[in-house]
């Protein structure tokens, strides 16, 4: 037998146990809001990424990346400027990050050990949204909201190497790190699954019944996507075929999604303020096992992936600001200086 046909097997195997094994675990501990690490200043936020290794978690706020030690709760750092920054990516491997900025539709480079901006690279596009490295084509990914399409630069030279239209507005996306990516589309109800080195569409698959996708998720090991949809609904989705297998309820407002591999957990960020515990009891059965309270606004969501701790943000709100004709339903002002995190623990 080739050795490439016995590590498969072998994968199976253990990917088989740890599925049995689950089905007869106790039930998951349940989450509380454990603290908040106050931020302060002023403006709004998106994304966040966990960096479990470094002990180190990156917030967008406004125009800048905020960086926190996750083992003291103390600022350590910030990434700036980063005009209406939405997403961080991370390769550990070259040392540097990347923020997607949607006021100049550009990425920044960073170091991440001194946190120092390394370039700014204007995109031929609009709205930088979601940004993801990805290992396999060394490769960074930025999904453009106002332009439809993923812009891709090389990682090691941060030239823009092409461009991928998606035909619908992009939010999230993840890497298997084996050269396949998959992209929420938000506006479609749809995943488009890309080569990476190729950078051509492979597929695209809706995923009905749920709407408005935003938040997504892999379980590498089974194949299995998790689509945090509009409609209060979490979709999991074969990640090989684009079959819908099962589908479990969620909060309203969401807009993230993680999965924890090592607690067989898939867990939501929903802005009514809960966060929604959904256990994988096999790769095509789910049930909502918590739904805990977090706060109003906590949409964006970050795993750390040892501790099995999940970091969300959010702020005081205050009275909407008057409708214009540009913004006839304006959100709620934010209160300055209550910007914070929230670590939520099992």
């Amino acid at each position: 037998m080739h050795t490439s046909r016995r590590h498969f097997l072998a994968l199976a195997a253990v990917a088989l146990l740890s599925v049995a094994a689950r089905a007869h675990a106790p039930a998951p501990a349940p989450f509380k809001l454990d603290h908040r690490i106050t931020l302060g200043g002023a403006g709004g936020w998106d994304y966040l990424y966990a960096d479990p290794a470094a002990h180190r978690l990156y917030v967008s706020h406004s125009t800048k990346a905020i960086v926190v030690d996750t083992r003291t709760d103390s600022v350590i750092g910030e990434v700036a400027p980063a005009p209406g920054i939405h997403g961080i990516a991370i390769a550990p491997e070259l040392g540097r990050g990347w923020t997607s900025n949607g006021r100049d539709s550009s990425v920044t480079v960073f170091d991440t050990h001194t946190f120092a901006t390394l370039a700014t690279v204007k995109l031929p596009a609009r709205n930088p949204d979601a940004i993801l490295y990805d290992p396999a084509s060394r490769r960074v990914f930025t999904f453009n909201g106002g332009s439809s399409n993923a812009t891709v630069l090389d990682a090691r030279s941060n030239e823009v190497v092409g461009t991928v239209p998606l035909g619908g507005t992009p939010e999230f996306a993840v890497v298997d790190g084996a050269g396949k990516l998959w992209v929420n589309l938000e506006d479609s109800s749809a995943i488009v699954v890309l080569d990476t080195h190729r950078l051509n569409v492979r597929a695209r698959w809706p995923i009905a019944p749920g709407e408005g996708p935003s938040g997504l998720a892999l379980d590498r090991a089974h194949h299995r996507l998790f689509a945090a949809c509009g409609n209060k609904t979490l979709v999991v989705v074969n990640s090989e075929n684009g079959h819908v297998v099962a589908t479990a309820p969620i909060g309203e407002g969401v807009d993230a999604v993680v999965y924890d591999a090592a607690r067989g957990l898939v867990l939501t960020s929903n802005g009514e303020g809960t966060m929604t515990v959904v256990r994988q009891d096999s790769p095509d059965r789910y049930h909502v096992v918590e739904t805990v309270t977090t706060e109003r606004g906590a949409r964006t969501l970050a795993l750390d992936s040892v501790t099995g701790a999940v970091y969300s943000a959010t702020a005081d709100y205050g009275p909407p600001p008057a409708p214009t004709p540009e913004r006839p339903h304006p959100r709620p002002s934010l209160v300055p200086g209550s910007f914070r995190v929230l670590v939520i623990k099992p």
